[in-house]
């Protein structure tokens, strides 16, 4: 017969938990290697992490130069809602980088902490293109272009560059920037340190700089900073976020085009890593 105090009695003497979530990649690419981070690969764990019983809150170890600003905020927005309906505090760490949309990640935690040596901030919106119309009039090549409506071939990067196309992405990128600072102003609040012509105008920070800014809580690892708060024994179970072997295997056919995605994607991840140095 089951002694039912004795196993009560075990079943609260149990260490508590904390789940990780590795959010780690470029946001919104690659997508063969299965690196990137987007709220459909993402949420799944999310969602595993935070019905783990017995949690006593949710870690998510960030490393991430960034990436797009939409998937950015999905994740985030998704976090926000599982913290608020399963009332579970989020503690967020900053590896190498939680820069851009990696910062916004960290955002949605209740408290961030980083290496004193991590790469923090880069608080703003950047585009980035080439223009060949140059080099196609050297080559002798005639560009054939035909589109129905008037701007839709903006910044088209085989003509000449047009002021009126530069006003309208510019004015796109100003748009995104203040819905990031109003995230930054939202979830940091009067924690934060400085002017915007400081913390919003894309600067990055060491993670010492970043404390003293107001852009994180403290400084430290994941692992000895959840020990300190839940004691020695936490239990610290990685929750993965990539997808099982046979889901990966599926639909070979589409691997030609994944194959060419992957390579331009590998040349923006790479392009976005270097920007701090990695």
């Amino acid at each position: 017969m089951v002694d039912v105090r004795a196993w009560l009695g075990r079943l609260r003497a149990q260490p508590p938990a904390v789940p990780v979530v590795r959010l780690t990649g470029v946001i919104g690419g690659p997508r063969l290697r299965g690196g990137g981070l987007s709220l459909s690969t993402v949420n799944p764990a999310l969602e595993r992490a935070f019905r783990l019983r017995g949690a006593k809150a949710v870690a998510l170890s960030i490393n991430s130069p960034g990436g797009s600003p939409v998937q950015s905020a999905l994740i985030a927005g998704r976090i926000r809602a599982l913290s608020a309906e399963k009332q579970l505090p989020v503690v967020a760490f900053i590896e190498d980088v939680g820069a851009s949309g990696g910062y916004w990640l960290a955002l949605a935690a209740d408290e961030i902490f980083a290496d004193p040596r991590s790469i923090v901030g880069s608080i703003g919106v950047i585009h980035a293109s080439f223009g060949f119309a140059g080099a196609l009039e050297r080559l002798g090549i005639e560009r054939r272009l035909y589109t129905a409506g008037a701007k839709k071939s903006l910044l088209d990067p085989f003509r000449p560059e047009r002021p009126e196309d530069v006003e309208r992405l510019n004015a796109i990128l100003h748009e995104l920037h203040q819905g990031f600072k109003e995230t930054v102003r939202e979830r940091r609040g009067a924690r934060l340190k400085g002017g915007d012509e400081d913390l919003f105008e894309g600067q990055i920070w060491t993670g010492r700089g970043a404390l003293e800014a107001g852009l994180i809580d403290g400084l430290g690892d994941l692992h000895a900073v959840l020990r300190e708060r839940f004691g020695q024994k936490v239990k610290l179970p990685l929750v993965s976020t990539a997808r099982p072997w046979w889901q990966r295997r599926l639909r070979l056919d589409a691997w030609p085009q994944a194959l060419v995605d992957a390579t331009l994607d590998s040349l923006v991840e790479r392009e976005l890593w270097s920007r701090y140095g990695l």
